[in-house]
């Protein structure tokens, strides 16, 4: 991340109030858990991550087109590392509330989306 995209996330507006996102009605709370919530990111594509608008101008979603190839949409700089759906599943939760940092890598079932109807 260079210092231009540094001073810019720094303006990015925030849904974290007091080491949780109140917005999101099922949202665990990091406080006194040791894993720090990160502020919103601007990813190489121009598309803001972890701000819970999900309607940044540069996003693919908002710029579709037949020539837009949907793998463009796929990867880490898509996900945000504390301000994720992911985070509201009970065994999520239950790591946080035993002060466990999950050990593996994003884990998506290819058919079931096991966060419907989460937040």
């Amino acid at each position: 991340m260079t210092d231009k995209d540094k001073n810019e996330n720094e303006k990015l507006d925030s849904p974290i109030l007091d080491e949780t996102q109140p917005h999101q009605i099922e949202a665990p709370s990091f406080k006194g858990t040791g894993i720090k919530m990160q502020q919103p990111f601007v990813n190489r594509y121009g598309v803001v991550i972890g701000d819970s608008k999900y309607n940044s101008e540069n996003s693919p979603l908002n710029n579709w087109s037949t020539e837009t190839d949907p793998e463009i949409m796929s990867g880490d700089e898509w996900v945000h590392p504390t301000n994720d759906i992911g985070w509201n599943t009970a065994e999520n939760k239950e790591l946080l509330e035993e002060k466990v940092k999950p050990q593996g890598v994003p884990f998506m079932h290819p058919a079931k989306d096991v966060s419907y109807r989460k937040d």
